[in-house]
């Protein structure tokens, strides 16, 4: 007969990875304050940049062997990591193809004002309006964290960060800037505005071409939603409308339009 290790998750149906699986779900991260972390890499980043919110760490043995930096964080941050086997880390993982590391994480967002002070005086800062795509919203997020800028606002009516895909699409960037969730557009719109910042509203009805923008001061880029982009009411409230120049095709998608516009702005502080 052949010895149980107690130290090994192995039942895929208990109550505690059954409790784990459950933040696939929004109302269940809501409920929990915490959100799923898949991937080494997204794994990594979070006990580098953000390790206090780190609430468990969930590996195979493989993946164990594989990635022993992951292991020394852990410990290293007080977290000891939690053995499993293949078949309980799929139950719990949101990803179709897990890689044998999954951590639970606290919240990781901060309060407008703090993302704010984070932009200051020559600083820049995308806002969500109406995300609704998560590897949209997650693309944006990582492309904001490349090129530099100072914090993403999320606007209530746009997709949850914390959505597993928002989470796997940043790559760990989640957990690299200020992040603001859960306010209205138009309290985002008017606490920029009364922090200096410029509103630069992407859509392709704008009579600005890009080039031309105006980077003079601290701005945020206002993005909207996939299917019909700024509503009228919110192009209203931003300081400038601003079109990417396109030769041939029709449009850019959200998050290749938030890249070049993110791209510019960092070009602009080179």
């Amino acid at each position: 007969m052949t010895a149980v290790d107690p130290s090994l998750l192995s039942n895929p149906r208990s109550d505690g990875v059954r409790q784990v699986a459950a933040l696939g779900r929004r109302a269940a991260r809501d409920r929990q304050g915490r959100f799923l972390v898949e991937g080494p890499q997204a794994v990594r980043e979070l006990l580098r940049y953000a390790a206090p919110a780190a609430a468990a760490l969930y590996v195979t043995d493989a993946a164990l062997a594989r990635h022993t930096d992951i292991g020394r964080a852990a410990r290293d941050a007080g977290l000891e990591p939690r053995r499993c086997t293949e078949q309980v880390l799929a139950a719990m993982a949101d990803a179709e193809h897990p890689q044998g590391v999954l951590a639970v994480a606290r919240r990781v967002d901060v309060p407008l004002g703090e993302a704010l002070d984070a932009v200051g005086t020559d600083g820049f800062a995308v806002v969500l309006a109406q995300v609704r795509d998560p590897g949209n919203a997650g693309t944006v997020l990582r492309g904001a964290d490349a090129f530099g800028a100072s914090a993403v606002l999320v606007s209530d009516a746009s997709v949850d960060v914390y959505n597993p895909k928002v989470v796997r699409s940043t790559a760990g960037s989640l957990f690299h800037l200020p992040v603001t969730v859960g306010v209205p557009v138009e309290e985002l719109l008017a606490a920029c505005r009364s922090r200096g910042v410029r509103l630069l509203a992407a859509d392709g009805s704008g009579r600005t071409m890009l080039p031309h923008a105006d980077f003079g001061r601290p701005h945020a880029w206002v993005m909207g939603n996939e299917a019909w982009g700024l509503e009228e009411s919110v192009r209203a409230l931003c300081d400038d409308v601003v079109a990417i120049p396109i030769q041939r095709a029709e449009s850019l998608n959200l998050a290749m339009a938030a890249t070049v516009c993110l791209h510019a702005s960092a070009s602009a502080r080179a």
